[in-house]
């Protein structure tokens, strides 16, 4: 990795990553400009990818060191970790429950059934742009399992599953008579608010030292949701399930073994 993104401040390498999984939002949203339609298998792999870096990503960035931290801390290891990987995960089922209720509402109007689209994916992108900021910020500590390559490798598990995201919401708009700028646009702009979490979530590890478990966790929990709900069974929609499991499996993997060998 370049020298310089190394000796940044915590909170702009937090910035810098959190534009980069904006970006490859963007860039998924911008598929509108070269096709109508995208290739369903290396849009599955891509997830069941994603989805193994994620997890790994989940106990090795984040859980591992929360538990750490919070002995360091003198608090209640068991009961940190599991109020914010629970609260991680209520957040975003709250987030899917007002979405159903809306979509019922619209009487399924498709444009706005799309637009609602937009809502609910950018609701998803508020707890993963704070989960690389938290990553970023714990930097600040050095405390074991928390490492630069360990953050990098998250935030680029986080910005792969980001790209048929742009995908899922640019895709619809342009079918249902959105100009492919317009339906670009309102594509990556569900991402914009990763780099506003991620900023924030970077200057509260680093500011509220006591919260840092809790965040991590909190994080790895949303994470987890957003593996569980929406990557793993989206790609299993594949007729190579087995394959797409092998995906999740090689995503993983790399997580895990640059994690421990260069961490």
């Amino acid at each position: 990795m370049p020298i310089w993104f190394g000796n940044l401040n915590y909170v702009i390498q937090a910035l810098l990553a959190t534009i980069f999984t904006w970006s490859i939002t963007a860039l998924g949203a911008a598929i509108v400009f070269a096709f109508r339609k995208i290739n369903k298998n290396l849009m599955d792999a891509m997830l069941g990818f994603a989805a193994g870096v994620m997890i790994a990503a989940s106990y090795f960035s984040l859980l591992k060191p929360a538990i750490e931290m919070a002995y360091n801390l003198k608090l209640i290891p068991w009961l940190v970790t599991f109020i914010g990987f629970f609260m991680g995960g209520v957040l975003l089922f709250i987030g899917d429950k007002i979405f159903d209720k809306l979509i019922k509402k619209e009487n399924k109007n498709k444009i706005k059934r799309s637009l609602m689209l937009i809502f609910s994916i950018t609701l998803h992108n508020i707890p993963e742009g704070l989960a690389v900021g938290v990553a970023f910020g714990t930097l600040a500590y050095g405390i074991e399992g928390a490492t630069l390559t360990s953050a990098i490798m998250l935030a680029i598990g986080i910005g792969l599953q980001n790209f048929p995201e742009g995908t899922a919401i640019s895709v619809p708009l342009l079918r249902e008579g959105f100009s492919p700028k317009k339906a670009f646009f309102y594509g990556q702009l569900s991402g914009i608010v990763e780099p506003i979490a991620g900023v924030l979530g970077a200057i509260l590890v680093v500011r509220v030292r006591f919260l840092l478990p809790f965040l991590l966790s909190f994080a790895a929990g949303a994470m987890i949701y957003v593996v569980i709900e929406e990557l793993i069974p989206e790609s299993q929609t594949n007729k190579k399930k087995d394959l797409m499991a092998l995906f999740t499996m090689i995503g993983f993997s790399l997580m895990m073994i640059l994690d421990i060998a260069l961490g």
